[in-house]
């Protein structure tokens, strides 16, 4: 993680002497904004106007003299008191010329073409062959008190008077203390192209202990020379990579002395977004070794982020190296509610619920800054990274330090309001805020809710299909509060239909802490559709409403023993080794035929193996395990089954390969396309119950409306249920989702297409007694349009059959499909 502050902010809010100093830079004759318009003080400080030619500091000195600066107009100086505001206007030199204009910007161009040529000598992760050093974070979600009305306002409703004494209140808060404060000390390591960053201490305001979860968010890229760089979660083309130099425009604006060096500023934007939202900024480029000195990266939209590097030059070794990382993020022109980094900050709409356009609330004025500073650096002194197969570390220790510790780590300073704000523990409804939305991203999510030292399992409550008819449950799993190194599980459940109840039980204990390796044993009485391809590292999903198992009618009938290990050993893996001794009945007309005996029940003894690799996702290692912190495609699963022959009486010998491969490419534009390609085997005597059957998900009924039902994820919309039926089968789903498009204020849907096709063969087709079925030999094809989130969630789609398998009637290739997506705004 690396975090940044605001940028124009030296010193604390709350100290008595300072005052800020705000103000505006324009064109005299214009009167246009000059962005990054350089602003120094005679004390010698530097800042830097935004890209809107505005600029903010804290300055304790009244009197103080500042120069302003920019290319090709004349500086001009000003004398600072304790005034608000300032404009400052500058007088051009003289207008350039359209063929000025187009050799400043093929200069541009060219200079950055020398520093992207000079990466390789510039990037420290390329010309250092190791380096270490700590960093101090801090982050506070806060606002500026004088920005706020702290009125008490009457407002009439329903012919009644109400007392508004929001605005006070919060003003009252924030002259005391923040809304949200938390720090850490880390230390950040590269070797061997490896970069780790292990986070020793940690503290957040309301919370006994620090949430990982806010810790493993990645504000902002570290570097400044990745072909990507990321701000909030979000990249975009980096102007000095490859890319950059095609994408944007450049304009050398100034020339300024950087620890005296001489370095060139250049302002760049997209050209694609010259009028939309996009990254634009400054750069400071050294004059002599064409590397970025200091950088200033800007994004406005829904919310505004302005994000600021700092470098210190090392003579020896002739290198720019990080020194502060900054970030600021505040409110942008929004119409509907924004909730960012789980919720620790939220940003009112422009309109309230009834489209009517509000007046500005207290929380408008709130925003987010973070900063870190780097100290007790070391460069190219041989050290080993210890368990560098993840990029972040947190020590047990971490919420343990001392008051010594933190004022010999803390590099900026630490308020009067900061220390309140830390001294709060729970007792803020801003805090409680963040405690039931970090819950609910924690647990709720994914289907828990927890009472005590047990998590309920949302999904055993209440379900649907058409063997049990309503099914309803009760289950979940003890949680840390129970023992950090034992787990319980188990649910009771009863089918109204079948009349019958179902149950599990397990326990499992850890063995292994940084690989989170536990060893589990558990029984299960239960029933399980036919041909329905799992991959036993695959968590279980929470669906409010799931569909397909609605009009799912053939399950086969299961007592299952299973011993496990389910460990992260390998780098970037998880796996689960299992051994599965099952007492098999089908629920419907079939038996098996292995040539010599027909069998209606059968015993299955099977060892599998069950691992999913996502090479290029970054981890978080914390003390109750591992967390996925950046997902990155392409990922990867397989599964391999063997039956034991003459083990456990097993009646069959066969054997299954499973694999499947998900790629997901995110647009800066907002469109995302999805592709997943899945590949089945399945060779020996294999009862129908355990092949494949491509995940259907439409009824066999005449009347197209009668059919209607809702979408899966990645189910053959127009595939009937028990039509097909393979041994070995390959597929492959592609989905490409357009940015939302605004129909009316509340209608926003988003258009994807869709495509999928599917490939199959059924070996001994002989084996398989009772039950219809086809094979998809000659390839099965589907495409299909989304309009999904037309209105709470909900939306319409459209799909089509065509191909081999073409039904004759031209409305049964049609499916008509209802869509539900539930965004929890997280």
């Amino acid at each position: 993680m690396k975090y940044l502050a605001f940028l124009f902010l030296f010193c604390s809010f709350c100290v008595q002497a300072q005052f800020r100093v705000t103000g505006i830079i324009k064109d005299e004759s214009t009167k246009k904004p000059l962005p990054f318009a350089t602003i120094q003080s005679s004390s010698g400080r530097i800042t830097i106007a935004d890209v809107t030619g505005q600029f903010e500091f804290i300055s304790s000195t009244a009197g103080e003299k500042m120069v302003v600066s920019y290319f090709n107009f004349s500086s001009k100086e000003f004398i600072i008191d304790k005034t608000a505001s300032y404009s400052v206007f500058l007088q051009s030199k003289r207008k350039l010329s359209d063929n000025e204009l187009n050799q400043n910007q093929k200069n541009a161009e060219s200079f950055l073409n020398k520093v992207y040529q000079s990466i390789g000598l510039n990037n420290p992760k390329k010309a250092l062959s190791t380096f270490q050093y700590k960093g101090y974070n801090k982050i506070v979600v806060t606002a500026h008190p004088d920005s706020i009305r702290g009125k008490i306002d009457t407002i009439k409703k329903f012919r009644k008077i109400k007392i508004d004494s929001t605005d006070f209140k919060f003003q009252k808060l924030i002259r005391k203390q923040h809304l949200f404060v938390t720090e850490k000390v880390s230390l950040f390591q590269f070797s061997n192209e490896k970069f780790k960053e292990t986070v020793l201490a940690s503290q957040m305001s309301g919370f006994k202990s620090p949430i990982y979860e806010v810790i493993g968010f990645n504000l902002q890229s570290s570097s400044v020379y990745e072909p990507r760089y990321e701000l909030l979660e979000t990249k975009y083309v980096n102007p000095i990579s490859k890319a950059g130099l095609r994408d944007y425009e450049f304009e050398i604006i100034d020339t300024i002395s950087l620890t005296n060096r001489q370095t060139v500023l250049v302002y760049f934007k997209n050209k694609k977004q010259i009028n939309k939202k996009g990254l634009e900024g400054l750069l400071f480029i050294d004059q002599e070794n064409f590397a970025v000195a200091k950088a200033i990266m800007r994004v406005r939209g829904i919310i505004d982020l302005t994000a600021v590097h700092e470098f210190e030059y090392l003579p020896n070794e002739k290198i720019w190296f990080p020194t502060v990382y900054e970030l600021k993020i505040i409110k942008g022109k929004n119409d509907d509610p924004i909730k960012i980094l789980g919720g620790t900050i939220e940003f009112e709409g422009e309109y309230d619920e009834l489209g009517t356009k509000r007046e500005k609330a207290a929380s408008d004025y709130s925003y987010l800054q973070s900063k870190t500073v780097y100290y007790d650096r070391e460069i190219n002194s041989p050290f080993t990274i210890a368990r560098n197969s993840v990029a972040i570390e947190i020590d047990e220790d971490v919420a343990k330090k001392d008051t010594t510790f933190w004022i010999k780590n803390r590099k900026e300073r630490f308020t009067k309001r900061d220390r309140n704000t830390i001294a709060v523990k729970d007792s803020l409804a801003f805090f409680k805020g963040i405690n039931a939305k970090l819950f609910f991203g924690r647990k709720i999510i994914n289907g828990y809710v927890p009472v005590g030292f047990f998590d309920f399992d949302l999904r055993y409550l209440m379900s649907y299909n058409n063997y049990e008819g309503f099914r309803f449950g009760v289950g979940g799993i003890t949680n840390e509060r129970f023992s950090k190194n034992y787990k319980l599980d188990g649910y009771l459940a009863y089918g109204l239909k079948d009349d019958e109840l179902k149950y599990h039980l397990g326990a499992s204990t850890r063995v292994g802490n940084f690989s989170n390796t536990w060893a589990g044993l558990s029984y299960t009485d239960d029933v399980q559709e036919i041909g329905s391809t799992k991959f036993n590292i695959d968590k279980r999903v929470f669906k409010i409403y799931d569909p397909r198992p609605i009009n799912v009618s053939t399950f086969y009938h299961h007592q299952t023993w299973k011993g496990y290990v389910e460990t992260n050993f390998l780098p970037k893996t998880e796996s689960i080794w299992q051994l599965n001794h099952s007492e098999i009945e089908p629920l419907f007309n079939y038996a098996f035929f292995d040539g010599e005996k027909l069998y209606n029940r059968y015993t299955m003894t099977t060892a599998s193996v069950s691992i999913q690799w996502n090479p290029f996702s970054d981890y978080m290692h914390t003390p109750s395990g591992k967390i996925e912190i950046e997902k990155r495609y392409p990922k990867f699963t397989f599964q391999f089954t063997e039956s034991l022959p003459d083990f456990l009486g097993n009646d069959f010998q066969f054997g299954k390969i499973d694999a499947r491969a998900e790629y997901e490419k995110q647009f800066i534009n907002g469109q995302k396309s999805t592709v997943l390609i899945q590949a089945g085997y399945a060779h020996g005597d294999v009862p129908l119950t355990h092949l494949y059957n491509n995940s259907p998900n439409n009824l066999d009924r005449e009347v197209l409306l009668q059919r209607l039902t809702v979408a899966g994820k990645n189910s053959f919309e127009t595939m009937r249920f028990n039509e097909f039926f393979s041994s070995q089968y390959v597929m492959l789903h592609f989905k490409h989702g357009f940015k939302r498009v605004e129909l009316f204020k509340k209608v926003k849907p988003s258009l994807v297409l869709v495509s999928r096709m599917a490939w199959g063969n059924m070996k001994k087709p002989e084996q398989h007694v009772g039950l219809n079925y086809k094979t998809i030999s000659e390839g099965y094809f589907e495409s299909g349009i989304e309009l999904n989130q037309i209105f709470s969630g909900l939306g319409l789609a459209g799909f089509y059959r065509y191909g081999p398998n073409q039904l004759s009637r031209f409305e049964d290739n049609i499916a008509i499909k209802l869509t539900f997506q539930l965004d929890l705004g997280l």
